[in-house]
């Protein structure tokens, strides 16, 4: 019964990691909304094929000392609802990067867009953080200005498949986990919101000089290989190539998108309580390059 004396303020600001602490229910759940497809049907390898294990469903990707591993969507997107359900390696995985992410890089290279969920690996003990992400037109090249929002998790990710998910209109960004959205990030201004296509992804990677407490642990390839597990793939929206009327899809009963006061409730509580990190109120940084902080 220690615990009952430690400082109010630790107990405040370090996010618990008592799996039986779930949110309320949003009420909504647009992963039903749309269906599932096979990694064949919508993917295909990118790089690392011989660090990849494919069935009908889902894929194995796994990192060890020689290289890591990714795929990407058939298909470039210029709206829609893309999720997959994700099981992580437990153990020690830090400066490991397992990520499933909306990009055009390969497209716009040095001056792209993006949207990422990002897994960033832990040490014994300690929890894996989920960063969210949104670069545009460049910001994720050259000097970096990320829009980063950082969330532990209410039950432990390496135990089960849990479905993670990015609802990107021409209006907002929403990231979702299990149908609870975490973070709504809405368009402002052209120049704070992503509007070309961008293809779907996911990989697995060394990124030991940030991803585990801004470095301070690297990747330790005496546990190697990491494995990242995905399956349930959904990509539901309007493709790159679809008519100019292709409706974008929403993440909530209204068809004109936003959340519905339910899901607004959810995603405050965990906001409340899981978020770790949020750019807007780091005050450090330079806001005059994010200006949606404070419009």
């Amino acid at each position: 019964m220690a615990f009952l004396f430690l400082p109010l303020l630790f107990i405040l600001f370090v996010p618990s990691t008592n799996a039986g602490d779930w949110p309320p229910s949003p009420g909504y759940y647009p992963s039903t909304k749309f269906r599932s497809m096979s990694f064949y049907q919508g993917y295909r390898n990118l790089w690392g094929p011989g660090h990849q294990n494919i069935d009908n469903n889902g894929i194995a990707i796994w990192l060890d000392r020689t290289s890591g591993s990714g795929f990407k969507s058939v298909k470039p997107f210029r709206s829609g609802y893309f999720g997959t359900s994700i099981k992580l390696q437990p153990g020690y995985t830090a400066g490991v990067i397992t990520a499933f992410y909306l990009s055009n890089s390969e497209a716009h290279p040095g001056y792209h867009d993006e949207v990422d969920i990002e897994f960033l690996g832990t040490t014994f003990g300690k929890p894996y953080t989920l960063q969210t992400n949104v670069y545009i037109r460049g910001s994720g090249d050259g000097k970096i200005i990320g829009r980063e929002m950082k969330f532990h998790l209410w039950f432990d990710p390496t135990k089960n498949f849990h479905h993670y998910a990015i609802l990107w209109s021409p209006k907002e960004i929403i990231f979702f986990v299990d149908d609870v959205p975490i973070r709504r990030y809405p368009r402002k201004s052209v120049a704070t919101f992503p509007l070309r296509p961008m293809w779907v992804y996911g990989s697995i990677w060394d990124a030991s000089s940030w991803a585990t407490e801004n470095g301070k642990y690297k990747a330790d390839y005496k546990y190697q290989p990491f494995f990242g597990k995905f399956t349930n793939f959904k990509a539901s929206g309007c493709t790159a190539y679809a008519p100019r009327w292709c409706r974008p899809v929403s993440a909530s009963p209204f068809r004109s998108g936003g959340l519905t006061g339910q899901q607004n409730r959810a995603m405050q509580w965990v906001q409340g309580r899981y978020l770790v990190y949020n750019y807007c109120k780091d005050y450090k940084r330079d806001h005059s390059l994010t200006p949606e902080c404070w419009r």
